[in-house]
């Protein structure tokens, strides 16, 4: 019978003699191979999963967080800083928080003035005496940008019968500019600090509570961190002394002399000076201190939070985002108006006594270090 099949053995033979050599594996190496397979395609997968449901969550929340924290650290657009400054969203005050609001926000004057009374006024010819003994003169500052950190606690009562216009101011000026730059520098370090913590993923406990002690102090409600960055910055050197200079006729008036009130500022429920002039039926008063510093203070946090000062903020806020380190006094002090019920005559002032004291000389100094925390600063 003829065959109608060939065998495997003829197919071997065949493509031997053709130059062909016919392997066959043996059943146990393509289970082996298999397997392998396997184990390739289950740990491939796995790595897929674990990236899909674990890895990629937590890079996307890190991604969000951190582009969150730059973005509250750049004032891009000027809608988002207009609400903002201006509080919408944040709900409003109610009568007890009214109340409560500038103890808050003084709170850390307020402290200072409840310290024990033992200060020594210095007559002006000993405080003469010690600027000469210790090299501290304004020409040099205005050459080599260094204030000596010498810190007087009031004023002189002998300021007052210096006839020489020019010797007074610079006696006055030689005192204000190191508490100004001080104040300055506590800013600095606070807002340092405030830039550190946002860009944290997590805060200790300890910065939390620094955070809410400095939301209470600027009067920011509803943790808002944009809006306490805004508020937590520097008042130009040139702007603080000539206000200082202006409230206080160079360091003359009775609220300086009396209540080391630099910048004339009103209070209704705190420690103050009633005005001279002022009818029976008001009850403000001017604020009073204990230490020149503590006005200084009081003066920073006042601008810093008084909704009639927005407008300040917002110009220093946007001169900020176009990456100035300098502030420019007399384009700031363009929104000073409602400081005082002359308007806009006060403001003409205060960039008169800038610019004829030369007072912009003295933005960029800075105050030699009395600590190792200051050093960074210089």
């Amino acid at each position: 019978m003829k065959k109608n099949y060939i065998t495997f053995t003829e197919i071997k033979k065949y493509l031997k003699v053709k130059g062909f050599t016919l392997t066959i594996k043996k059943k146990n190496d393509y289970f082996k191979n298999d397997n392998l397979n396997v184990l390739l395609r289950t740990f491939v997968s796995s790595i897929i999963i674990i990236f899909t449901f674990y890895v990629l969550p937590v890079f996307v929340d890190f991604k969000d967080k951190r582009m969150s924290s730059f973005k509250e650290f750049k004032n891009n657009s000027k809608n988002i800083l207009k609400n903002t400054l201006e509080n919408k969203n944040l709900g409003k005050l109610s009568k007890v928080d009214d109340d409560l609001l500038e103890k808050y926000i003084f709170e850390d004057v307020l402290e200072i003035n409840d310290l024990p009374t033992d200060y020594v006024r210095l007559s002006a010819s000993t405080i003469e005496q010690l600027f000469k003994d210790t090299n501290y003169n304004l020409e040099d500052v205005r050459q080599t940008k260094l204030v000596k950190p010498i810190s007087l606690s009031l004023l002189p009562q002998e300021i007052k019968k210096i006839e020489n216009t020019k010797e007074r101011k610079k006696l006055f000026i030689q005192i204000i500019l190191p508490l100004v730059i001080k104040e300055n520098n506590n800013i600095k370090l606070d807002r340092k600090k405030l830039f550190s913590i946002i860009n944290k993923n997590n805060n200790t406990i300890s910065e939390k509570k620094w955070l809410k002690q400095k939301f209470k102090q600027y009067g920011v409600r509803k943790n808002d961190l944009l809006t306490l960055k805004i508020r937590m910055d520097e008042i130009p050197v040139s702007l603080a002394i000539a206000q200082a200079a202006k409230e206080t006729g160079w360091g003359t008036s009775r609220f300086a002399q009396e209540g080391n009130a630099l910048f004339g500022q009103w209070t209704w429920s705190g420690e103050g000076i009633k005005p001279a002039g002022a009818e029976n039926n008001t009850t403000h008063k001017v604020m009073k201190f204990k230490v020149l510093q503590a006005s200084v203070k009081a003066y920073h946090r006042n601008l810093n939070t008084h909704s009639s000062y927005k407008e300040f903020r917002r110009a220093r806020a946007e001169s900020r985002d176009e990456g100035k380190i300098l502030l420019d006094s007399i384009v700031l002090s363009e929104h000073l108006d409602k400081y005082a019920e002359t308007g806009k005559e006060y403001v003409k002032i205060l960039q008169q006594i800038i610019k004829q004291n030369q007072l912009t000389d003295f933005d960029d100094a800075k105050l030699l270090p009395a600590s190792i925390a200051l050093e960074s600063l210089i």
